[in-house]
């Protein structure tokens, strides 16, 4: 994605950054990972958006994405974006949000 390609709308939103890992021991020995996916900040600000518009989510740290429920970041971004708060999610791979498609079509 380039800031061409965001429209007036989008910039008027925020973006969010959704940080997840799926296991504790993730978390705790894979910490290239967690920097790499907080370094999307910057991926965002470079897109247009100012660091206080760039919202990160990271209490799902350690929780499978096989399932939805206990992951309250999760609702959480599903939620603004139902209500037409996000510009953009940004994330490292679409499956750290969500393995089920099922759970995109509420």
């Amino acid at each position: 994605m380039n800031s061409d390609q965001i429209s007036p709308a989008q910039q008027a939103r925020l973006a969010y950054i959704y940080i997840r890992q799926s296991s504790m021991q993730q978390v705790r020995h894979h910490t290239e990972s967690q920097r790499r996916q907080r370094q999307l900040v910057a991926r965002a600000m470079a897109l247009g958006w100012p660091e206080a518009q760039v919202v990160i989510i990271d209490e799902d740290l350690g929780q499978s994405a096989a399932c939805t429920e206990r992951r309250s970041g999760f609702e959480r971004l599903i939620a603004e974006v139902a209500v037409g708060r996000v510009g953009v999610i940004l994330s490292l791979e679409a499956s750290r949000i969500s393995r089920a498609n099922r759970s995109w079509y509420h």
